[in-house]
């Protein structure tokens, strides 16, 4: 009986990038080289400023290489143009930022359905998907409540439905508990934990804090640009 082989959701060869020229250039990334298997939460852990955040932009779409290759959800980026990448990022990819980065003047609920939105969901359709995400973080009490109302610990719950919307198969995660304190920080990790069973989706999370890293599936270390631990 023949196997069936189902590609990595992301698989990354041999990426660098660099900023700037000559002397004076930094080199965020070289030569960085790994898989995440579907259906995986993996960890991706360095200090600040060994390319955590450039390499969570080059999967995302967000950026390109200056050389090497990236595939997501089976695309090659390099062969998707300007409306190819964003229908990636609308369609296929969630973020959820250290910042928030939610509406000030949206409800919690309002912040969740902007990605459906903008891709025209039918209105019955969006406020059925903000009802169950809302209540899949724990705050479908809080729906009507803005952002200013809110803790820090559930604007990020609503930052993670928000990226969960449109079903995305891949969620980015850049620093998602850098600005919430260590008892908070580590239920927004085990919620995304959660999220990837229930949701059935793959993450990639970037994190400097340790004490995290026993939530994932594998950890991934950058250090200077590169991979130096899996």
């Amino acid at each position: 009986m023949s196997q069936v082989v189902t590609e990595a959701m992301v698989r990354v060869e041999d990426v660098h990038k660099s900023y700037g020229h000559g002397t004076a250039a930094v080199h965020a990334l070289r030569g960085v080289s790994f898989e995440v298997p579907r259906g995986e939460l993996v960890a991706l852990r360095g200090r600040s400023g060994s390319g955590k955040t450039t390499l969570l932009n080059i999967v995302g779409g967000l950026d390109v290489p200056d050389a090497g290759r990236v595939r997501v959800d089976g695309r090659d980026l390099a062969e998707l143009d300007e409306d190819g990448l964003l229908a990636l990022r609308r369609d296929r990819v969630g973020f959820v930022f250290q910042s928030f980065g939610l509406v000030p003047i949206l409800t919690a609920a309002e912040n969740v359905g902007v990605p459906m939105r903008l891709r025209r969901a039918a209105p019955r359709e969006r406020e059925e998907r903000v009802g169950l995400l809302l209540s899949l973080v724990g705050l479908a009490e809080h729906a009507a409540q803005r952002p200013g109302e809110l803790s820090g610990g559930q604007q990020q719950r609503v930052a993670i439905a928000r990226a969960l919307a449109n079903n995305p198969a891949l969620l980015v995660a850049d620093e998602p508990t850098g600005q919430l304190d260590a008892e908070t920080g580590h239920a927004v990790m085990e919620l995304l934990r959660a999220v990837v069973r229930s949701e059935q989706v793959t993450a990639l999370v970037a994190t400097h804090d340790a004490t995290l890293l026993d939530l994932a599936d594998r950890v991934l270390e950058l250090r200077d640009g590169e991979i130096v631990e899996q």
